[in-house]
């Protein structure tokens, strides 16, 4: 039987720090104490790949290398940088904080996790890292990866994701850091959870926490956390069409405050019980655009999965006939654009492929190497 070690939280600690100081993982992120450069990685970090993230984090600093540059531009740029990196309401919320920074705080970030707390799209996590991290606080920080490594190591055996163990682990999380040394020690249990302490295969024999680790010495490791499985994803099945009428197709912009606010799309139904596909889209054209259109044959079906649910899009050509594209219900604005212009319009992923199987059929090259 595994028994608790008084002295397992000083241990843990100092244990975790040793293991970082030879081990840390080369970012191009790491060792900044810059807040922004911190907040950029920070908020890129959020539900993605840190692979993935190192370009988009290139490629923002060179574009908006200060949070007042970051201000200062539209909200197109801002998402046309973003594109790709999806859960947009991230680069809108950042715009927006960066705008209210500016105007409320004389550009300077807030140093403190009660003031980040007060930024739009700023949560516990990101307000603790970034105070930790770029400012010293010793605050704690709990996401999936450190989540992993303190139920493994102290045998959490409460489902992590539910109200009581989010409550029980920030509890853990914050008696345990180093007074401070917060912002290396919280990287280095994200790093830890990221490399060592994996959810499938975890490497217990090059773990520094090898000893002190109560699941281990258990032999449920595997067990650890304990996650309540995910109900299976509800399914949708959208129609979307290629408006076109000599030299242009119609594309539309959506709501900021809905899925993928902000960015364009192509115009696109959702078909009622017992309706077909090309009733459908006549219908959206006529009833939010009030177009008239024909629909032609399907171009290609494409999937997509969400956080909440998964999507099939039957993509149909169609023809414009009649009446004067207007925004109405779901749309902000419409546009009728060239197909070598659909580069400069960001879009989320179902629609850049639908754009790039368009490119390739004008023979134009699918898009540029940065969006604008």
């Amino acid at each position: 039987m595994a028994r608790y070690n008084p002295h397992m939280p000083n241990e843990f600690a100092k244990s975790v720090l040793a293991w970082y100081a030879d081990h840390q993982r080369a970012l191009p992120w790491r060792g900044v104490r810059d807040p922004y450069r911190v907040w950029v990685s920070e908020v890129m970090l959020q539900q993605t790949q840190v692979e993935t993230v190192k370009p988009y984090y290139r490629r923002w600093l060179k574009r908006f290398p200060t949070l007042r540059a970051l201000a200062a531009a539209s909200q197109p740029e801002v998402l046309a940088l973003w594109e790709g990196l999806g859960y947009y309401a991230r680069a809108r919320n950042f715009h927006r904080a960066a705008q209210k920074i500016v105007a409320d705080h004389g550009g300077r970030i807030p140093r403190t996790v009660e003031g980040l707390l007060e930024l739009p799209g700023v949560g516990r996590y990101t307000a603790a890292a970034i105070a930790s991290i770029a400012f010293g606080a010793d605050a704690a920080v709990l996401d999936g990866n450190v989540k992993r490594v303190l139920a493994r190591a102290f045998n959490y055996m409460g489902e992590v994701k539910s109200p009581r163990g989010e409550k029980d682990l920030w509890r853990l999380a914050e008696s345990l850091v180093p007074a401070g040394r917060a912002g290396d020690y919280n990287q280095a249990l994200m790093d830890l959870g990221a490399t060592i302490c994996a959810p499938r295969a975890p490497q217990c024999r090059l773990c520094p926490l090898h000893d002190l680790c109560l699941a281990r010495q258990l032999g449920v490791q595997m067990e650890r956390p304990v996650v309540r499985k995910r109900a299976p994803l509800p399914h949708h099945t959208l129609a979307a069409g290629v408006i076109r009428k000599p030299g242009r197709l119609l594309i539309v912009q959506r709501p900021p405050d809905q899925l993928l606010g902000g960015l364009w799309a192509f115009p696109f139904g959702q078909p009622a019980k017992a309706e077909s596909l090309a009733r459908c889209l006549r219908n959206a054209a006529r009833r939010e655009l009030g177009l008239q259109i024909k629909v032609g044959s399907p171009l290609t079906t494409l999937t997509h999965t969400y956080s909440h649910f998964q999507v099939t899009v039957p993509v149909f050509d169609c023809l414009w006939q009649a009446g004067k594209a207007v925004a109405r219900g779901r749309q902000v604005r419409v546009k009728w654009v060239r197909v070598a212009e659909l580069p400069d319009y960001p879009m989320g992923k179902t629609d850049r492929r639908i754009a790039q199987g368009l490119m390739a059929e004008a023979r134009l090259p699918a898009r540029r190497e940065a969006p604008r």
